[in-house]
Parts: C-alpha cells; sequence; structure tokens
C-alpha cells in the first residue's frame, strides 16, 4: 500500500494506479471465491471481472472504520457471486412437450383447452381492477415485478401482492367452478 491510503480510497479519489494494483493484490481472493462458488472457469471468469468493475464504481462507499479492506472486496465478491448463481439458477430451459399434448389427442384435447381458457379469463375478469391489470402486464406482455412497479408506480411489494392475491383467487374461482383439476 502506498502510505496509510487503503486502494479502494485511491480508486475512489481516482488514482489511475489504484486499479490495477487492487486487480493484482485481490484477484486470487476473487478468483478463488468465484471459482469456488461458481465451478465453472468462464462463469468464474466472467463473475471476477463483474466483481472487480463493481468494485471501482462502489469505491467510495468503503469505509476503512467498518470492515478491513480484504474483508470489504471478500462481502462485495460473495454478494455478486450469490447474485450471479441465483440469476443463473432462474434461467428457464426449453423443456420437450410430452407426446400426447405434440401429438394430438384430437378435437377434444383442443377443446378442453379452450374451455379451460375461457375459464381462466373469465376468473381473471372478476378480480379487482389493480389485481387484473398487474397479472395481465406479467402474463400477457410478460413483464417483471420491477418493470410492473416502474410501468404503474406502484411500490414493488404492493405489485408482488396483488399478483399473488389475484392469482390465488383465480385459482379458487376455477376450483370451486370446476375448471382446476
Amino acid at each position: 500500500m502506498i502510505g496509510t491510503e487503503s486502494v479502494l480510497t485511491r480508486i475512489a479519489a481516482g488514482d489511475p494506479t489504484a486499479v490495477p494494483e487492487c486487480i493484482a493484490r485481490y484477484g486470487a481472493l476473487v478468483w478463488s471465491l468465484a471459482r469456488r462458488f461458481l465451478g465453472n472457469t468462464t462463469d468464474a471468469e466472467d463473475a471476477v471481472q463483474d466483481v472487480f468493475i463493481d468494485l471501482w464504481k462502489n469505491a467510495a462507499r468503503y469505509d476503512p472504520a467498518r470492515a478491513s479492506e480484504p474483508t470489504y472486496i471478500t462481502m462485495i465478491a460473495r454478494r455478486r457471486l450469490i447474485d450471479r448463481k441465483r440469476r443463473a439458477g432462474r434461467t428457464v430451459t426449453a423443456q420437450p412437450l410430452p407426446e400426447e399434448t405434440i401429438g394430438g389427442g384430437g378435437n377434444n384435447s383442443h377443446l378442453e383447452i379452450q374451455d379451460e381458457a375461457a375459464k381462466a379469463a373469465a376468473a381473471l375478469n372478476e378480480l379487482r381492477e389493480e389485481e387484473r391489470r398487474v397479472i395481465q402486464m406479467a402474463v400477457y406482455q410478460g413483464l417483471t415485478h420491477e418493470e410492473i412497479a416502474a410501468t404503474t408506480g406502484l411500490p414493488i411489494g404492493t405489485v408482488k401482492t396483488h399478483i399473488r392475491r389475484g392469482l390465488i383467487r383465480v385459482r379458487e374461482r376455477l376450483s370451486v367452478g370446476g375448471g382446476g383439476r
């Protein structure tokens, strides 16, 4: 370390030599965490890059009175790696349809699907306006909770609550009306 100033404090101050020094000093630490968390070299390389970009952007948040520099860097790396692992766990992979769905089942199958869709639409129309609106945005437009909150101006917690309560009501109406399975 040059003087008593930490490398993160120097990054926050705009010292151009601090970033390469931070990578040289803490690269092995972040790399070992990434390999342990992700197991895949390619993902680990991307994650290490993301961690150092995050450290560079948020270096001003480092407070030496709260944690040592290695502890702070480990904490930031760990959080980013957990976020990355969660995102990877949420990715949807294509699943093949069962043969009876693909091949047919005849017109009865098609009519049953139409009937179920009509019952679901009717149950959706019975919901309160705000519940119906956010569910339609999620289902028909494919918007995330965050995107719905931004579009409607509602807090994200309210959006999630409206969706959850609305889907519960739709499920109840379908099971009472004989539309459920």
